[in-house]
């Protein structure tokens, strides 16, 4: 998937700049498959929401916060963790926890945290990234070796690895267990510290049948997301030892994630976390189906479907986007040549289907 990251140097920018525009659109899309970050809290999450208890949440005295911190150690196995409103935030006070300023952080080349995050490792902590080319974003601990710096007062010194799990822009791609095992006994031989980026993590468990406490298992630090196939409106969640997040704490303050009676929101992320993990399977089958139903159309090339999205090839992604938007439906540009779909639970099978009709109508009459 070499094309995959051709982009990212000469027109990446300019492309999401076009998706968002896409977001602003006067008309709202019948079928949105911009992302799964577009779902909305259902009926009975709101009620949950309204319903809930709170407190005053940066003093440790909203219940419903606690509840969720405990229900997330529980599912992740984790000594403790920590309420934030972002997945982003989850993983800059995480680099900041485990780097001082100068220090260098080994991820994928199409790792969320070097493109989609503002340059936040710069600006808030001084890190570093260097990359590596993984196979549909997972990399080997062979390729982290070669990318570990040497102990030399000339090299910013290595002391992170990051994986994320869903594999995002290679596909949703699932990092298999074994791969992420040998990955991370490697980098703690060689004193480093393992983050996983969850944002995805329960599509993994869903797709593979893995517990995601196998997985955290594995790594100092690691969060989950509410905000995308579970549906929650707002936040995410940070796991790892008790010393990790009383260090944490800190940096949620610094950087702006204190919070007071968040327990409405903390509500909606326990009701996704009881109700709207297996439906996840769903969500997978919803982007298979449609994968199969625009497979064979001409002029689209279809990648293979691994979770949730599904990623496909046409000519002019842009102009290919403001067509199917014409119609209606929506995806997000993740390259001149590249549109993403992304399957949640807002869509049904019958959109899918009515979703596919459109790529079929724009493709020919684009070929006519």
């Amino acid at each position: 998937m070499q094309f995959l990251f051709a982009y990212h140097t000469s027109a990446m920018t300019s492309n999401h700049t076009s998706s968002d525009r896409f977001r602003t659109s006067i008309v709202p899309p019948r079928i949105d498959l911009f992302s799964d970050t577009v779902t909305r809290p259902t009926q009975t999450m709101r009620a949950a929401m309204a319903e809930a208890e709170v407190g005053d949440e940066q003093r440790g005295e909203d219940p419903t916060v606690n509840r969720l911190r405990e229900r997330v150690c529980e599912l992740l196995g984790t000594e403790d963790a920590l309420f934030l409103p972002s997945g982003t935030m989850c993983n800059q006070i995480s680099l900041r926890v485990h780097c001082a300023p100068g220090d260098e952080i080994i991820t994928d080349v199409s790792a969320h945290v070097r493109h989609y995050e503002s340059g936040g490792p710069a600006a808030l902590s001084g890190v570093n990234i260097t990359t590596v080319t993984g196979t549909d974003g997972v990399f080997s601990a062979a390729q982290m070796l070669q990318a570990l710096r040497p102990d030399d007062n000339h090299f910013p010194p290595s002391r992170a690895v990051v994986l994320e799990q869903t594999a995002n822009l290679p596909g949703g791609v699932v990092w298999p267990l074994e791969a992420m095992r040998d990955v991370c006994a490697t980098a703690e031989k060689h004193g480093l510290r393992s983050h996983l980026d969850g944002a995805r993590l329960f599509n993994a468990v869903v797709a593979d049948g893995v517990p995601a406490a196998d997985y955290c298992a594995l790594f100092d630090s690691v969060w989950i997301d509410f905000t995308k196939g579970l549906g929650a409106p707002v936040g995410a969640a940070l796991a790892g030892s008790a010393d990790f997040i009383r260090r944490a704490w800190r940096f949620k303050h610094q950087f702006g994630g204190a919070m007071r009676q968040s327990g409405v929101i903390a509500a909606a992320a326990l009701y996704a976390l009881d109700h709207h993990i297996d439906r996840l399977a769903e969500d997978h089958r919803n982007a298979r189906r449609f994968a199969e139903a625009i497979a064979g159309v001409p002029g689209l090339t279809v990648e293979p479907v691994h979770t949730n999205m599904v990623f496909f090839q046409v000519a002019d992604a842009s102009g290919f986007a403001k067509a199917t938007l014409a119609h209606g439906v929506q995806f997000s540009v993740v390259g001149p040549n590249r549109l993403r779909a992304v399957t949640h639970l807002d869509v049904t099978a019958s959109q899918v289907d009515e979703a596919a009709e459109v790529v079929r109508r724009v493709a020919v009459s684009w070929s006519a």
